[in-house]
């Protein structure tokens, strides 16, 4: 209840009169006039019905107190029991709360923002998010419900933002243990062949262990072998880089009985494959229209390092004329094809024939080196057809094709096979999706009985014209027309000759993206990509088995002839495997340094400290009978000064409303000063009979 003025006139006025009556009154006391003493008293009453006293008295109803109970969703909270610990302490908080219409709780669950590519868990900025709308006098404590993993705790110089309990339960159990592997130092790009290097290291979270532990390493799916690592030491491992474009690397360290999850038991690290210098050797038989157009092609590419010989003097053709008059070079051929035939990534025979130029040991050589890894390239011309055919030497036993002695002279459409519309060198090219095909025509094609491998280009009446096989570790294509170069100079239009000359080079040195059958995932943002590409029928769906071992079907659309690809956004991030029949392949979905990841043993530690400050408390939710204990809940006024160790302290709020206010006049308004200044005539007329 207050007191309040609201005086009829201004407070000036109010101010002189009150001056003038004390004058007056002071006049009669010297004067010694009788009855100056009431006078002056009814002129002070007077005044003071002119000011308006009045008596206010507020209505007002007690605020509730709010208690932010932020609960934690994120990745970790969802192994070891602790997502079944969280959502029965959940329950339990709000039958406590419940029983004091005082509180007001607000449940904030805070779960891994969709958005983020390195996820992690900030319970702080939820707290701050649900008080935002509140005076912080109003908030009476918050209770986290987290495996105290928590990535945004305030600094110690940041108070915090209101005074009263900060309370902890923690999920999980008490001494958990975890093992988990991180790369620390690693190359984005490494040359093909070269050694490199990498450091990873082994953590063992919770209990340490003084045991070397073993990481298994694989590259591109392939076993590299299993390496020591003793956990907190880093540990260096060299490996080598064996093909260009995309190589995965993958580590796994070997789990440990008891540990709390096996999601962060392997890492992988991307490297991209570079090829220093591609060493190609072109042979080409004779001069011809044709040759220019692989020199031409092989000249620019800058990666490319050609060495191309023609035969123009064939030992036939000895006019007598000594060596060293000839202008020619000589073909130095043991120093390519036994000394440094293995520093070629691919060999080229471009209208060659056998005669007499190499020996005929050599072409065991050249079939050697292609099963132990080389690629061959035949660009075959009429001479493929005739007695001195390099099928007919021991080449022959890693060529896809035997020739029958006959070439084709008609002009004809080159085609795709079948098997050349979902084969990777072929499909697609420009002009092949039409019939005809919208590209010239050749003149000359060798024919050959049947073809191993895939046929992926027909001539004339579905005769094979460009083959494509393996042997053993070795990959060989043959191209049965010299006819190329009529693409090359515009004939009837011309053809995609650079890009069907320069994605056969590519699969032969066995290029990851030209592969026949192959399983590749990527992953942009939160969306993992998943393409499929194969020579056969439809491959199904895939399945992606998720860090947390769930396993999702995704179908895969074609997109293109034995292309298919499928997306799907996860809301998990981490290791992802992705299998599809005999392929499988790994991908990280989000920062592979993510927060999240780096520590999953649940702890009180990272909260004890704030609570303390705060005299709040931090407590485990396990009580280690396969059940949970949920602390009291006490109400209390006024400022919490000291933490009680078995309950959780709420600061009730004395926050209240304003409902309205009721008024009394204490001189009853107009009214009342009326009747005073009636009694006060009435008064001085007496006094002055």
């Amino acid at each position: 209840m207050t007191l309040e003025f609201a005086p009829f006139i201004p407070w000036l006025v109010i101010a002189i009169l009150a001056v003038l009556a004390t004058l007056l009154a002071t006049l009669g006391f010297l004067r010694g006039l009788r009855g100056t003493a009431i006078r002056f008293t009814a002129s002070l009453a007077v005044l003071a019905a002119l000011a308006n006293p009045l008596l206010l008295q507020e209505e007002r109803d007690p605020l509730t107190t709010v208690v932010p109970v932020i609960v934690d969703r994120s990745q970790s909270q969802q192994i070891a029991g602790r997502a079944a610990q969280t959502d029965e302490a959940l329950e339990g908080l709000r039958e406590r709360l419940a029983r004091f219409p005082n509180l007001e709780p607000r449940i904030v669950e805070v779960t891994d923002p969709g958005d983020s590519d390195a996820p992690s868990t900030k319970l702080f900025e939820a707290l701050q998010t649900a008080t935002a709308d509140v005076p912080p006098a109003r908030v009476g404590g918050a209770i986290f419900l987290t495996d105290g993993q928590v990535h945004d705790l305030p600094p110690d110089t940041q108070p915090l933002p209101f005074s009263a309990p900060i309370h902890a339960l923690i999920t999980g159990k008490a001494g958990e243990f975890d093992r988990r592997i991180e790369i620390l130092r690693a190359p984005r790009f490494g040359i093909v062949d070269e050694e490199q290097e990498l450091t990873f290291r082994v953590f063992d979270d919770g209990e340490p262990s003084n045991q070397p532990a073993d990481v298994a390493v694989k590259m591109n799916g392939e076993d590299l072998g299993t390496v020591s690592a003793l956990p907190g030491a880093e540990t260096s491992y060299a490996f080598k880089v064996p093909r260009g474009g995309n190589n995965v690397l993958e580590f796994a360290v070997a789990g440990t009985p008891g540990e709390v999850t096996d999601v962060n038991n392997r890492a992988i690290h991307l490297i991209e494959g570079i090829r220093q210098n591609l060493r190609v050797l072109l042979v080409s038989g004779e001069p011809h229209a044709g040759e220019r157009a692989w020199r031409n092609l092989l000249k620019s590419d800058a990666s490319v390092d050609l060495v191309h010989f023609t035969i123009l003097r064939p030992p036939e053709k000895q006019d007598g004329t000594p060596i060293n008059e000839l202008s020619l070079i000589a073909f130095p051929t043991r120093e390519l094809f036994v000394e440094k035939i293995n520093d070629f990534d691919l060999i080229i025979f471009d209208r060659y024939q056998h005669r007499g130029v190499l020996p005929i040991l050599y072409y065991d050589y050249i079939a050697e080196y292609v099963k132990n890894g080389g690629a061959l390239l035949i660009a075959a011309g009429p001479e493929h057809a005739s007695q001195d055919s390099i099928a007919l030497t021991p080449l022959e036993s890693v060529l896809p094709a035997a020739p029958t002695g006959e070439v084709h002279q008609a002009g004809f459409y080159p085609r795709l096979s079948e098997q050349g519309k979902r084969h990777p060198v072929t499909r697609g090219l420009d002009g092949s999706n039409v019939e005809p095909p919208q590209w010239g025509r050749w003149f000359r094609s060798v024919d050959v009985g049947d073809a191993a491998g895939e046929t992926v280009m027909t001539a004339d009446e579905g005769r094979p014209l460009l083959v494509l096989n393996r042997a053993e570790q070795g990959r060989v294509a043959m191209l049965l027309s010299d006819q190329g170069w009529l693409w090359a100079r515009g004939f009837e239009g011309g053809g995609p000759h650079v890009s069907l000359y320069r994605r056969i080079a590519h699969w032969l040195m066995k290029e990851p993206e030209l592969e026949e059958e192959a399983l590749r995932a990527r992953a942009q943002g939160r969306t993992l990509e998943v393409t499929r590409q194969t020579i056969g029928d439809a491959p199904g769906p895939a399945t992606i088995t998720t860090p947390s071992g769930e396993s999702i079907a995704l179908n895969l659309s074609e997109i293109q002839p034995g292309l298919y690809r499928g997306e799907r956004r996860m809301t998990e991030t981490g290791l992802f495997t992705v299998a599809n029949g005999d392929f499988s392949t790994l991908v990280h979905v989000g920062a592979v340094d993510a927060p999240e990841f780096r520590a999953m043993v649940s702890t009180t530690e990272t909260l004890a400290p704030i609570s303390t400050e705060s005299k709040g408390l931090t407590t485990r939710l396990d009580d280690g009978d396969q059940s949970i204990r949920i602390p009291d809940i006490l109400p209390v006024r006024g400022e919490v000064r000291v933490a009680d160790d078995r309950r959780m302290l709420i600061r009730l709020t004395d926050e209240t409303v304003l409902k309205g206010v009721n008024t009394l006049p204490l001189f009853a308004g107009f009214a009342g000063l009326g009747i005073l200044l009636l009694a006060v005539s009435a008064m001085w007329w007496r006094e002055g009979r």
